[in-house]
């Protein structure tokens, strides 16, 4: 099963306006008529096909708008536009879909659906269980603080060089050799960031109230424990999470520490400081890549190429169809995304790219999402086509940025391929604790209720003391403190970080087959991706020929293999 065209739609009509509540009202209430005249296992998956068109359909609708409000996020119509359905079509659809839901649990052939349906009936069954319509218009206001946060961000810029700057343009400097300027560079951002301190610490505090309103409305004590059944994290628990804390503090964090003592002797300091971690320790100019997107694009095509040609077919259909946006400008929201389009069954990618290593990194990535989003597009129940576990969609993008490491060549020259692929693996390696800290403070935070802003900043600093790296802050406590508040996921996308150890330790696993045989590591994480969602996590992960596991166990010996890659990279 390979990506497949979208199917023409069958039971809506091609010019139905599905932002219209009453156009949605008679969809609905035919989608429950049709559900209860369905008899028979087949004519319940026949049923299954209309709500799944409907789902998609709306989907698409959701997420178009979603894409164009980021990509320009001073632009009114575009703001107003998303708003609407976050405020009218969301509300409203939440209600209805928790009773179409309900009715579908309860219909008399839903347990006997076929063995390919397992996923979804539990997907399904946990929904139910958790909805509570009081919880939508919560759900609602989170929603738009989350939008806030990104308008907020959006709109930060700086006079840096005579010029106004995006913060995202500013973080070219620090990977320049001039120390003086990194400073002033560095403390230009962060103090940028602190301007608006008190307004981003209000949006989160009235996030965690209603999110803690959330849960206990569900019945659960704290919020952690309430996501953890929303994520449908039926594979592990919370105390997991603390064992990879604690194994990524015992096997990684060493490694951090003595690559930074490397970084330190190199460039003859006494003290590493925070405007010292992104500049070339020997002193070489930055990697700079790329002049502009098109060539951005152009060159990671030919990466995915040379590892598989089938993965450079599959990429290039993104420029094909219009679906990137790479370069970033004042007004776009922060950060990067790869975002589905249901019914058209087609990905689009937004990054905010600069010109530095780190944008290559972040197009290969949001590539494997793509891929991956294609790759599962044969699926024949919608929920499954882009419907995977975060856990391992994150597997297919984090294994491109590994196996597009060999072929880093198309970007640069000797050495400069070299260095650049030392910088990716030292940033597999740092990202681990990063992830560990991140997921370890969503805990914290969820865990300690009442806790004040300045409470959360130390839990935070905190973290950053067990797991960061040998860095002097001092002086600079306070943008230590709020460091958190660059990491858009703790506002939109609360406890999603874990995935990404999780996916990072399969994706070093499908790097690690990749020694012995691209092809094999290549057709093993295809046909992985290729089963979408369609089976429990650790299967999908068993497919793609790795393990699903996150402990000692797992993690010591891919550093062992890291450090051997980075010691032949060395001279």
């Amino acid at each position: 099963m390979t990506a497949t065209a979208p199917t023409a739609r069958v039971f809506l009509s091609a010019d139905i306006d599905l932002a219209d509540i009453a156009a949605l009202e008679g969809v609905y209430q035919k989608l429950e008529r049709n559900l209860e005249l369905a008899g028979t296992v087949s004519e319940l998956e026949g049923w299954l096909a209309q709500y799944g068109e409907v789902s998609d359909a709306v989907g698409e609708v959701r997420s178009a708008r979603y894409i164009a409000m980021t990509c320009q996020t001073d632009d009114a119509a575009r703001k107003e536009a998303y708003l609407h359905f976050v405020e009218v079509v969301d509300p409203w659809r939440k209600p209805r879909e928790f009773e179409l839901q309900k009715k579908l649990v309860a219909h008399p052939s839903f347990a006997g659906l076929p063995a390919y349906y397992e996923v979804f009936r539990r997907s399904v069954k946990n929904a139910v269980e958790l909805f509570r319509e009081a919880n939508v218009p919560r759900e609602t206001e989170i929603e738009k603080l989350a939008q806030e946060y990104q308008e907020t961000c959006g709109a930060m810029t700086v006079d840096f060089d005579g010029k106004e700057q995006t913060l995202s343009q500013l973080g070219r400097v620090q990977e320049e050799t001039d120390r003086a300027r990194r400073q002033a560079a560095w403390e230009a951002s962060t103090k940028r960031r602190l301007a608006d301190r008190d307004k981003l610490n209000s949006i989160f505090d009235r996030q965690l109230a209603l999110r803690q309103a959330v849960a206990k409305e569900a019945g659960f004590s704290n919020f952690r424990d309430y996501m953890f059944r929303a994520l449908e994290r039926f594979d592990y628990a919370p105390d997991d999470c603390l064992r990879f804390h604690e194994a990524v503090e015992r096997e990684v964090v060493p490694v951090v520490r003595l690559l930074e003592a490397g970084r330190r002797e190199k460039m003859g300091l006494e003290k590493l400081r925070p405007w010292d971690l992104s500049v070339d320790p020997e002193g070489r100019p930055p990697l700079r890549p790329f002049q502009n997107a098109a060539e951005l694009f152009d060159k990671t095509e030919a990466v995915f190429g040379r590892i598989d040609a089938r993965l450079r077919e599959r990429f290039a259909r993104l420029r094909q169809d219009g679906s990137v946006d790479l370069e970033n400008r004042k007004g776009k929201a922060p950060g990067g995304y790869q975002s589905y389009l249901p019914e058209s069954r087609r990905p689009f990618i937004f990054m905010n790219a600069v010109g530095t290593q780190r944008d290559v990194e972040t197009l290969l990535h949001e590539g494997g999402h793509a891929i991956h989003a294609l790759q599962s597009g044969g699926q024949r129940l919608s929920a499954y086509r882009g419907g995977a576990p975060m856990e391992f969609c994150e597997v297919a993008s984090m294994s491109m940025e590994l196996l597009g490491a060999p072929h880093l060549e198309e970007f640069y020259a000797e050495p400069e391929a070299r260095r650049a692929r030392r910088t990716l693996l030292e940033g597999v390696i740092q990202s681990l604790p990063s992830i560990a800290a991140t997921d370890a403070f969503q805990h914290w935070i969820y865990t300690h209720p009442g806790h004040t802003p300045a409470e959360r900043d130390a839990a935070w600093t905190d973290l950053m003391k067990r797991f960061g790296a040998d860095v002097d802050w001092s002086g600079y406590e306070a943008q230590r403190g709020a460091g958190w508040h660059r990491i858009l996921h703790i506002f939109e996308v609360p406890f999603y970080y874990i995935e990404y150890g999780i996916a990072q330790l399969g994706a070093l696993q499908v790097w690690n087959r990749s020694l012995n045989g691209v092809t094999m590591a290549v057709d093993g994480y295809l046909y992985g991706l290729e089963l979408g969602g369609s089976r429990p996590l650790p299967r999908l992960f068993e497919a793609a020929g790795i393990r699903f596991d996150f402990t000692r166990e797992t993690i010591a010996p891919l550093m062992a293999a890291v450090k051997q890659e980075l010691a032949k990279l060395e001279n």
